[in-house]
């Protein structure tokens, strides 16, 4: 599995008709829910804003108006094909005055889709099991600690020094043989 790390665009032009292609990180169906209202916002005089989302197991799509079947499920067709999770593909069509036909909508809104995510290859990141962690630690003990992390932490300073780590499997491992977690939890990173 692959995700974008943040989000990605491209703009088509077919036959006088504007499709801009988004792809955007969710973890839920509200961020995606959210990000729809975002673009609608952004491109508000737009004629369409189909979409397709998938987070983990959870698939949707929408033809918003266009022809049944000639952009949704084509939208999420691509994001299958290249294996992407986590991400809400958004295509905004502004009409441009002349009919596609329902084959020609649909090669239209796949090779946005194809297009936005060939331009962004550098964008788009693997999918890792991994863990959220809660450690802490003397003061003293910083600099070994950091130096067992592959992964990303934050801490906060009291007493000890709290660290909020997200890392994969080996690092948690490895931290664990020399530090007691107070707490973990599954999570994907990427």
């Amino acid at each position: 599995m692959k995700t974008v790390k943040n989000s990605i665009e491209n703009t088509l032009t077919i036959n006088k008709s504007v499709f801009i292609a988004s792809i955007i990180n969710v973890k839920n169906k509200e961020e995606a829910m959210l990000e729809i209202d975002k673009i609608k916002t952004k491109y508000k005089d737009a004629s369409h804003y189909c979409y397709a989302y998938i987070i983990d197991d959870i698939k949707k799509s929408s033809d918003d108006k266009e022809p049944g079947g000639t952009a949704g499920i084509v939208i999420m067709d691509v994001l299958d094909k290249f294996e992407l999770n986590y991400v809400i593909c958004i295509v905004t069509r502004y009409f441009g005055g002349i009919k596609l036909g329902a084959g020609g909508l649909v090669r239209a809104y796949r090779k946005a889709v194809i297009d936005v995510i060939n331009s962004n290859k550098e964008k788009i990141v693997p999918i890792i099991d991994g863990y959220k962690i809660l450690i802490k630690v003397p003061y003293s003990s910083q600099k070994d600690l950091e130096r067992l992390i592959n992964g990303t932490y934050t801490k906060e300073y009291d007493n000890l020094v709290t660290y909020f780590i997200e890392c994969d499997k080996a690092t948690k491992e490895r931290i664990s043989l020399t530090y007691d977690i107070l707490e973990e939890k599954e999570i994907k990173i990427y």
